[in-house]
């Protein structure tokens, strides 16, 4: 009987301490829960794409494989990406377009990544006042609304230089973004228009002109920055000599029509503040328009590095949300 009895004791002790150590770690898990909703209360009201072309000398001039551009973004703390068309253009000549696409697609899940957008430059002028040109333009956008669906992105960004004259650039920008955006609602894709320019960057005229589509799928994507009108001898880029006066009003306006943003930057303070924009002002205003999603950080400074570049305004836009709260 004594020698049940020592085998029966060391049976209660290990339930004893079984029970005390589910306890603990029931309180653990109680307490655990307590910092990660700390964590979730204390996330930004947007989340962060990064825009390739905050690293377009790494790619152009460096050398970097832009197919490293996933893992790039993910190692510095990014969820969605925004692809620049013609950083792949060599790739595409490689390679050809489709399989480049696909390479992209898969390397984005691998690495776990939201394709968000991509930015298109060099297919034409889609607000030409020549129809001609401009009904080129649409179909050379259209194997990038192909491709953006193909990533599962939401969007293509467009540029709509066109005539500086308000006058001639109206009906003409007006056609183009039309026929564009009838066959990007066909993919589910949104046809984007920045500040990015001559008369892009006259918020009203631009607004003026989206009305005008009168289409879901075509909207903004306000820019921080770009608020040039006119340039030195009506060149496309280069030395800026008149600005939209009012940025702000503009930022205002744009994000109306907002389908995504660019937090651009060009330099910073010792204090880590843009030297020329007013940050917290501006995230201000996109809190308050409601736009809750995707903001593409895109440096454009040439003094920090351009991943120094791409953390300070990373962690400026996280200090103004914060001061927002």
């Amino acid at each position: 009987m004594k020698k049940l009895l020592k085998p029966l004791f060391i049976l209660q002790l290990i339930l004893f301490i079984s029970l005390i150590s589910c306890k603990e770690s029931k309180q653990n898990a109680e307490n655990d829960t307590e910092p990660t909703q700390g964590v979730i209360e204390s996330d930004p009201f947007f989340k962060l794409s990064l825009a390739q072309w905050s690293l377009h000398r790494t790619f152009n001039d460096k050398g970097e494989d832009p197919f490293r551009f996933a893992q790039i973004s993910k190692d510095m703390g990014f969820e969605g990406l925004e692809y620049v068309n013609h950083i792949y253009a060599q790739q595409i000549e490689d390679l050809g377009f489709d399989n480049v696409i696909d390479s992209l697609k898969t390397l984005s899940e691998k690495h776990d990544m939201q394709n968000v957008l991509i930015m298109v430059d060099g297919e034409g002028d889609l607000a030409s006042p020549d129809e001609a040109e401009r009904d080129l333009a649409v179909e050379n956008h259209k194997k990038w609304i192909n491709a953006a669906q193909k990533l599962g992105c939401h969007s293509i960004r467009v540029n709509t230089f066109g005539s500086n004259e308000p006058n001639e650039w109206l009906p003409s920008v007006v056609d183009g973004l039309r026929k564009l955006s009838e066959y990007a609602a066909t993919k589910n894709i949104n046809v984007l228009c920045e500040n990015h320019g001559w008369l892009s960057s006259d918020a009203p005229l631009l607004l003026e002109a989206i009305d005008m589509v009168d289409m879901e799928n075509c909207g903004t994507l306000p820019d921080f920055g770009n608020w040039c009108v006119k340039r030195k001898e009506g060149s496309t880029w280069g030395e800026c000599i008149e600005e939209y006066p009012d940025k702000y009003q503009g930022m205002e306006l744009m994000l109306t029509k907002a389908k995504a943003v660019s937090a651009k930057a060009y330099d910073f303070d010792e204090d880590g503040n843009e030297t020329t924009l007013d940050f917290p002002r501006i995230m201000k205003l996109v809190k308050e328009s409601g736009y809750t999603s995707f903001i593409g950080v895109e440096y454009e400074g040439d003094r920090l590095s351009e991943k120094e570049g791409i953390e300070a305004i990373k962690n400026l836009l996280l200090k103004s949300a914060e001061e927002l709260k």
